[in-house]
């Protein structure tokens, strides 16, 4: 442990150092899981017992440092319930994903007994990528430290992303780190000449290919033009305020004279935060119409013959029984139940509403995991008001339309880095991307630098402009190979305007989605029941 330790935390702040929003090191992120590999080495080769236990522990610690100080914002949302209470609390989002990326780097270990080093390091890279893929599938979700995000802050890159999404960017990096490992062992263990100088010469084709065709692509790329002029409202109000001290009259009045501010009269989209007209004015769907902030809405839209209003909502549906798994009693009292949801809503000149609900929900504070298996569980949190697992998720992607036949992808907080999920609306026919969001609860953080950072990768993923309206965040624009040309500043009441260029092409990335992933999946699958049957196989011969 005393030497290996070391090498694992080096690995650990080499990651983090590189991580976004810190601009200029990104490059480490091509050498940050070698001194890791190495103590793995030193592990497998020493004449120590539990080598498995061992190499799970020391790799863990490097994750959890890496994770922790690139994420160590997810404290600041959850210190509501009180400051020492959240420590706890805090460590299972800081532990879950180093704990999956041990698991990993253990199931490579095993792998190594059995398969010579090539084969395994081939096994490590599916086993990651299946870590990857697990953890923005599962209910558990959170895929914020996928490698590939890594790239966020230098995008210029990464253009190639269009092809692969960021997992493309995770085999580049982690083929890149085992080729510099395998030169460093080659040094270490007197290989030939020739043997050190092809893997020289890989690492060096591995590198520079992707990174000129990307430069190339990018220096080159010139939009078609196809002008929508936006008007991106940030309200800039505490979202500890938003339900109490300001009343939301008041912050409907806020937005709008926001929008006026620099609206224009062919302006065909205001774009308002993720739950700008907030609680306790939770709209009921069925007579969503009759709604006095929807008509002030509505009054606010006769000015612009073109306008559309995407505006984050709280909503709700009432019934006569549990209609849904994720109904719950009506608060209202009666016998009803009711779904309740984090809503995007496209309001038209005119009468017509959109609504898509947030599908990726906060495991914990939106969702209860694993609904079905924890059901019993619902009643205590139906006691509690519902405090976990309240709100309803949409079943799929979702594209809203102007009447003009403009397609918008409505992005909900944190589902931005589901690059396959917004793959999906555009795939729809999405001609730009709308992010809503309400970042203010990490406060001035890099959380919030990073979740505009990852935005550039989904405008590069689809060549959809991306604008984001962040409540108490950073709202911008983003054009499609990833710029960001015009933002605000953090904490700042502001509206901005832009035209920006729709764009209904399709890329590869957005036909064919998480193919990677997946393949990388399966294959790690098929490693997983090649390692339990040739531990079935050893008992067996042992039991004879």
């Amino acid at each position: 442990m005393k030497k290996n330790l070391p090498l694992a935390i080096l690995s650990g702040l080499f990651l983090w150092i590189a991580w976004p929003p810190t601009p200029y090191t990104t490059f480490l992120l091509f050498i940050g899981f070698v001194p890791m590999l190495l103590a793995i080495e030193n592990i497998i080769n020493d004449d120590k017992p539990k080598k498995g236990k061992r190499v799970f522990n020391v790799t863990f610690i490097g994750f959890f440092i890496w994770n922790s100080l690139s994420v160590y914002w997810v404290y600041n949302a959850l210190k509501i319930v009180g400051e020492i209470v959240a420590i706890p609390i805090t460590l299972i989002p800081y532990s879950l994903g180093p704990l999956l990326m041990a698991t990993a780097i253990w199931l490579y270990y095993r792998f190594r007994l059995v398969a010579p080093r090539w084969v395994a390091l081939i096994g490590l890279v599916c086993f990651w990528i299946g870590y990857e893929y697990l953890h923005q599938s599962w209910d558990l979700y959170f895929p914020w430290m996928t490698l590939g995000n890594g790239f966020a802050v230098s995008h210029q890159w990464v253009q190639w992303y269009e092809y692969t999404g960021v997992y493309g960017g995770t085999l580049w990096i982690w083929v890149v780190n085992i080729l510099a490992f395998l030169i460093y062992t080659s040094l270490r263990e007197g290989q030939t000449k020739r043997h050190r100088m092809a893997l020289i010469m890989a690492i060096v084709i591995v590198v520079t290919v992707p990174l000129g065709y990307s430069l190339s692509v990018y220096h080159n790329y010139v939009e078609e033009v196809n002008p929508s002029n936006i008007v991106i409202a940030q309200p800039n109000i505490d979202p500890y305020e938003k339900d109490g001290t300001i009343p939301p009259a008041s912050q409907l009045d806020i937005l709008i004279q926001l929008s006026r501010q620099v609206a224009q009269p062919n302006t065909e989209f205001f774009i308002w935060p993720e739950t700008a007209i907030p609680a306790p004015v939770y709209i009921n769907e069925e007579q969503i119409g009759q709604n006095d902030f929807i008509k002030q809405a509505q009054i606010f839209l006769r000015k612009y013959p073109n306008g559309n209003l995407v505006t984050g909502a709280e909503t709700y549906r009432l019934y006569n029984n549990r209609a849904t798994p994720t109904a719950i009693p009506s608060p209202w009292g009666g016998d009803q139940f009711a779904d309740f949801y984090s809503t995007a809503l496209n309001i038209e000149n005119g009468d017509r509403i959109q609504t898509y609900h947030k599908s990726r929900l906060v495991p914990g504070a939106e969702s209860l995991p694993f609904g079905d298996a924890l059901s019993f569980l619902k009643p205590v949190f139906e006691h509690l008001g519902g405090a976990t697992g309240n709100y309803a998720p949409e079943k799929d992607a979702k594209v809203l339309y102007s009447q003009s036949g403009i397609g918008v992808d409505p992005v909900i907080c944190y589902e931005s880095i589901w690059g396959g999920y917004i793959a999906r609306s555009v795939k729809k026919g999405a001609q730009f991307i709308a992010i809503i969001t309400n970042d203010g609860w990490w406060e001035n953080t890099s959380g919030k630098d990073q979740h505009l950072d990852y935005a550039k990768l989904r405008a590069i993923e689809t060549r959809r402009w991306v604008c984001q309206s962040a409540n108490t965040g950073i709202s911008g624009f983003i054009n499609q190979r990833g710029d960001v040309v015009k933002h605000t500043e953090w904490w700042t009441k502001t509206s901005i305007k832009q035209d920006i260029n729709l764009n209904s092409e399709l890329t590869f990335y957005v036909k064919h989605g998480d193919y990677i992933p997946q393949a990388g999946s399966i294959f790690a699958g098929i490693g997983i029941l090649f390692l339990l049957g040739m531990r079935l196989r050893k008992k067996q011969t042992l039991t004879v």
